[in-house]
């Protein structure tokens, strides 16, 4: 007789949302949509989203003062700026073994470890703003005390914004902020130049906006679906000897562009060390 099995489910985890604005909905979404956790609760001193309310797994409190219970991971999606006052009202209300998963910018792991202790599992993060519909990347970094069912967890978690992927050295998470953190914005500033540019060749504001945005974004998808493709390799498919395209990037590719890429990237990585002492 053939006895037929079927796999365990993995176990759905139970959440602690410390902020629910962009990142942290987009992230709950996420979660409800994959089916990944068994209850959500949810810190935040703002209403929820109308699409949140009477979901049986949500339990909404307005402030830190209300929370209890044990949780397998408590997620810290606030600003940074009122971190200190969010430590301080968790401090003492935290399971051992419940793991702190932050994606705020510029919080170390020491300072976590300072409100919760050296043996609190801490997972620090650096998500960027495209993780908000689910096409991001997150980097991690965890503490001494995080196990690998911890990790999983947490990548089960982040993925729901997109790409996950790890470091073991924390200060490279400044590097990481000033490339993909940070990288959204020179992305939308590099739209904003091109549809300047063709309003200057005589292209109507309208048109030119439409052609500088569909041109990134129809960018981006080819080097999504090629992701084995190297960059240069897609470049130069585009670019036919003596044409156009070559006469624009020997401009581009003189130095003067990297130069300035290089700049930018260590003026944000020195600023995110700055921010971090």
């Amino acid at each position: 007789m053939i006895m037929l099995t079927t796999a365990p489910q993995p176990k759905k985890l139970s959440v602690a949302l410390v902020g629910c604005g962009k990142m942290g909905g987009a992230l709950l979404e996420g979660w409800l949509a994959s089916d990944t956790v068994s209850e959500v609760t949810i810190i935040d001193p703002a209403p929820l989203p109308a699409h949140f309310e009477n979901n049986p797994l949500i339990t909404h409190m307005n402030d830190t003062a209300q929370l209890q219970g044990a949780y397998d991971v408590l997620m810290l999606a606030t600003k940074p700026q009122i971190m200190d006052q969010v430590c301080e009202g968790l401090t003492g209300k935290l399971n051992k073994s419940t793991l702190i998963l932050s994606i705020a910018a510029g919080k170390s792991i020491s300072y976590f470890e300072n409100y919760f202790g050296p043996d609190q599992p801490i997972i620090r993060t650096m998500p960027n703003t495209p993780a908000a519909i689910g096409k991001g990347i997150t980097v991690a970094c965890p503490n001494t005390c995080v196990s690998q069912k911890q990790k999983e967890n947490a990548e089960t978690l982040l993925s729901a914004g997109g790409l996950v992927d790890w470091i073991s050295e924390e200060h490279q998470l400044n590097a990481v902020t000033a490339l993909s953190g940070s990288g959204p914005a020179y992305i939308f500033y590099l739209i904003e130049v091109l549809a300047k540019t063709g309003e200057q060749m005589g292209l109507s504001k309208e048109m030119s906006m439409k052609l500088a945005r569909q041109t990134v974004i129809g960018s981006a998808a080819l080097a999504e679906k090629n992701d084995e493709t190297p960059a240069s390799t897609l470049r130069e498919n585009v670019t036919s000897p003596g044409g156009t395209t070559q006469a624009a990037l020997e401009v581009l590719m003189d130095g003067r562009l990297e130069n300035i890429y290089q700049e930018a990237l260590l003026a944000a990585k020195q600023r995110g060390e700055h921010l971090a002492k």
